[in-house]
């Protein structure tokens, strides 16, 4: 095989497992497919993580995980995708970056991951084995890429710190305790 054959091999297995699990993820929201717990149960989950309101909250993630996952998958609006399941996954993270990094502590490692695969690939391409290299790269330029994470940077960047205000807000009524108490036994 030539290099580029290679190269156009390892983006295609790329963009079909990372689009895969991102489009997966995103039914489960949407849909409740694959032990999901559709927009009603989703969105009561994003609320109580803070993003509100939480249904439409399930609704952006979940339409940006499964778009996002399978437009990467096709290799289509490559510069698009990869951002709208960046930006995804970044709110994703801002979830679990109080457990630190690693999944098994419920870290934020598997949405950077994710995310971070899915930002290579918008940056990369998508490669000669994709419907965007079918179409001519019509929606593939390389002008899309910084407009696309600049959309999403900014978009991600008001969602999660106004998720990140609601929490401080809701801090602010708690109040810690004076004193530890000590039970004897």
């Amino acid at each position: 095989m030539r290099r580029y054959d290679r190269r156009d091999l390892g983006l295609l297995l790329l963009r079909l497992g990372t689009g895969g699990v991102l489009a997966a993820h995103g039914t489960q929201k949407l849909f409740g497919w694959f032990g999901g717990h559709g927009i009603e149960g989703t969105g009561q989950f994003m609320e109580s993580v803070g993003y509100a309101p939480g249904r439409t909250s399930a609704t952006a993630a979940g339409l940006a995980e499964t778009g996002g996952g399978a437009l990467l998958a096709l290799g289509l609006a490559t510069p698009a995708a990869g951002a709208a399941a960046a930006g995804a996954m970044a709110g994703a993270a801002a979830v679990h970056t109080p457990n630190g990094f690693f999944n098994q502590s419920g870290g934020y490692e598997y949405a950077a991951s994710l995310g971070l695969t899915a930002a290579g690939l918008a940056v990369t391409g998508p490669g000669r084995i994709s419907l965007d290299h079918a179409l001519g790269h019509a929606v593939n330029r390389s002008w899309m890429i910084p407009a696309a994470f600049a959309a999403t940077a900014a978009g991600t960047a008001l969602v999660v710190g106004a998720r990140a205000r609601r929490l401080r807000k809701a801090k602010e009524g708690e109040q810690d305790a004076l004193f530890e108490e000590e039970y004897m036994e």
